[in-house]
């Protein structure tokens, strides 16, 4: 899969790292944007308190 990301991205070496870095900043951002919060509705975790 990651050969085949490779390939597809256009230009020398260092713009495809480039790319490819500024690929993976989006994909972080829209995780933390969209899909993590929509999951916590989801999954909705039990709040439990320790006793000391």
């Amino acid at each position: 899969m990651y050969g085949a990301l490779w390939r597809v991205l256009p230009g020398p070496v260092w713009v495809r790292v480039l790319l490819a870095l500024i690929l993976l900043v989006a994909v972080v951002f829209v995780l933390f944007t969209w899909v993590f919060p929509w999951v916590d509705g989801i999954i909705n975790p039990i709040q439990v308190t320790v006793d000391t």
